[in-house]
């Protein structure tokens, strides 16, 4: 059909800021950005490629990975058959295309997210292809460039996704190390666990104009808070004044200014030479004559359970989620009373602020001193709400993350213990940077040459969880519940209305026996009774023995394979991803 013959509808289009009708082609030639008013209309990855890279420059890597549906997730309908639908609607075979090319002469990798395939959305083939493009960059000694556009991380794949943060955080730490540059460019939306790790834990991070980015969506805002949001709320210029983005660049600069960035790295001092990188190992290989196999006084295997426990070993998830919150469940303070002896606790991140939702300080487990630093609730309305439900401030993370380097400053190991819904979604907490906080926790937790021993007490709710969970062991209550979102947000989003929450629970695979099976906890602590609160003195009983009889083991070993070990076990949640449904049966 000739451009004559062409529909009127596809001949034009209405500016979304203006209302504007505008010629498309000329539209194309304005690279996508209204001429009238300005506005930047999203770009698919294949057009965000073109605009920034040199002409031939170009070359695709790979993007095939083996099929496969982690968790079996369904809800109106089975994951795959959104999958397919994607695909065909946006000819990506994933949310992220990937390549090296030169933008200015200078050669980059580079990975662009795509926000038309399912969102943009974080899963577990997102996560390795990123990191494969990183890993690329490494090896070839050039920079890694991300363009984000993404909801979050993708609810379909439950746990696993949320898992990516990590695994991507410590491909950016690792080019760090090696001295080459890493920029992220935020694009519009970039929110969620994008967000909240490699989104803005690069050296550089640069906003489109019209971009918004946060870590909790303005409807969740909104909804938590009651309250209107400030004009302008999240958008590029907003993260400009409050510190957040190094600058904000109208898109026909784009090019220019990444290639001006690529050539100042370029002349500075030669990148150090590379640390060997090592190939995923087997979970078993990696663990042998590292920790032990069993813990005393507590079955490690899904499905066994203490004699004078007479509850089903598996519970239904919706029960299970509404025990983790029983307001009578140990809190860290408990536990800090229970478990630990000599409890002195540290206050303040020393930049203005000290989250009461985060306490942490130096104590005694069986007269070895260590760090230990966790979420607080409470047991009372009034404490629940004092300490604003167990959810992070940026303060309570920057806290957090002053004591990890403390603790490893003084060779100390790290206890953390887990138990938020989630991390601040307040207007304030956004003003303060909360995803960039949250991504420097959870890129330090990557490289910190201490043993660090995370166990999730309550509720492991998303990157608010993550934060205090990127570890060389992971523990978990037998009804703790860890996800990548709330059943109650996840039934919002993709069932017709909340009431789905106990479907959307079950579907997302949170309760202890999946995440054992699915290998993003490496134990189960089985829980007296019908649980926790019932009696809290076995349970800190329990708990003890368990975290010795991990931790133990980890001090003999020496930091850098610590920290090796460490990154092996997040690099395989992506490496793996075809086993991974076989490894969840």
């Amino acid at each position: 059909m000739t451009a004559a013959a062409e529909p009127a509808e596809q001949l034009w289009s209405r500016c979304a800021g203006c209302a504007s009708l505008l010629y498309r082609k000329r539209l194309r030639r304005n690279l996508d950005v209204c001429p009238e008013c300005g506005e930047h209309t999203r770009l698919g990855a294949p057009e965000r490629l073109r605009q920034l890279v040199d002409p031939g420059s170009l070359r695709l890597l790979p993007d095939r990975l083996p099929e496969a549906d982690p968790i079996d997730f369904v809800d109106v309908l089975p994951y795959p058959h959104r999958l397919s639908a994607a695909r065909i609607s946006t000819g990506l075979a994933e949310a992220v295309l990937c390549a090296t090319a030169t933008i200015g002469g200078q050669p980059a990798a580079l990975a662009v997210m795509d926000f038309r395939f399912l969102g943009g959305s974080l899963g577990c083939a997102v996560g390795e292809l990123i990191t494969r493009t990183a890993e690329r960059a490494l090896d070839d000694r050039v920079p890694l460039i991300l363009v984000t556009a993404s909801g979050g991380a993708r609810m379909q794949e439950g746990a696993l996704s949320l898992m990516q943060m990590a695994t991507v955080s410590q491909a950016i730490a690792a080019l760090r190390e090696a001295g080459l540059l890493t920029v992220s460019v935020l694009t519009d939306p970039t929110y969620g666990g994008v967000a909240a790790s490699f989104a803005t834990n690069t050296d550089l991070v640069l906003a489109e104009s019209g971009a918004r980015m946060g870590f909790a969506g303005p409807r969740v805002i909104r909804q938590v808070t009651g309250r209107a949001l400030p004009e302008g709320f999240q958008t590029a210029d907003f993260l400009l004044r409050h510190g957040q983005v190094d600058m904000v660049v109208q898109r026909r600069s784009l090019r220019g200014r990444l290639a001006a960035l690529l050539a100042a790295a370029r002349a500075g001092r030669p990148a150090r030479p590379p640390v060997p990188r090592q190939e995923p190992a087997p979970h078993h290989e990696r663990l042998a004559g590292v920790v032990p196999p069993v813990v005393p006084d507590g079955p490690r295997a899904v499905g066994e359970r203490p004699a004078d426990d007479p509850t089903p070993a598996v519970r239904d998830a919706w029960d299970t989620v509404r025990t983790a919150r029983h307001p009578g469940r140990p809190t860290t303070l408990d536990y800090l009373d229970s478990v630990f002896d000599g409890f002195v606790e540290l206050h303040g991140d020393r930049l203005g602020g000290d989250c009461p939702a985060i306490v942490g300080g130096v104590a005694r487990l069986a007269g070895r001193h260590v760090m230990v630093i966790g979420h607080q609730k409470g047991h009372t309305t009034a404490d629940l709400v004092a300490r604003n439900f167990g959810m992070a401030s940026p303060a309570g993370h920057r806290k957090a993350l002053r004591l990890m380097r403390l603790a490893a400053r003084l060779g100390l190991p790290v206890v953390t213990l887990v138990d938020t819904p989630g991390a601040d979604p307040g207007i304030s907490a956004e003003e303060h940077g909360q995803a960039a906080a949250i991504a420097e926790n959870i890129l330090t937790l990557t490289v910190l040459p201490t043993p660090v021993l995370a166990v999730i007490t309550g509720e492991g709710g998303s990157g608010g969880a993550l934060a205090l969970a990127v570890a060389d062991r992971v523990l978990m209550l037998q009804h703790a519940v860890y996800s990548v979102i709330s059943p109650e947000g996840c039934a919002a989003i993709l069932w017709p209305d909340r009431s789905a929450a106990p479907q959307a629970a079950r579907a997302l695979r949170l309760t202890a026996p999946d995440l054992c099976r699915l290998g993003v906890v490496d134990e189960i602590v089985p829980e007296p009774a019908t649980a926790a609160h019932d009696d809290p003195a076995e349970t800190a009983r329990r708990l003890r023995a368990a975290l010795l009889a991990n931790l133990l083991p980890l001090l003999d070993v020496p930091p850098a394979m610590l920290v090796r070990l460490r990154r092996q076990r997040f690099r395989r949640f992506g490496a793996t991803r075809a086993g991974v449904r076989a490894v969840a049966r």
